[in-house]
């Protein structure tokens, strides 16, 4: 359970700094993915966004 915990959370970051670069393909406008404005500062949160690329990068890597 921590290690789902541990990757889950560097999936975050990851994303959230990449994010610029993956709106361009679409990624970070689905659905699940938040963005929240707190006191003049915008929060990005790429859940779904996540999700589809831990799953995308299981599938990767069980073919492999």
């Amino acid at each position: 359970m921590l290690k789902w915990l541990l990757a889950v959370a560097i999936a975050l970051v990851v994303l959230t700094v990449l994010s610029p670069w993956l709106s361009k393909y679409g990624l970070g406008r689905l659905p699940g993915d938040l963005t929240v404005r707190y006191k003049g500062r915008l929060y990005y949160l790429p859940f779904a966004s996540t999700i589809v690329l831990s799953l995308a990068l299981t599938l990767l890597a069980r073919l492999l």
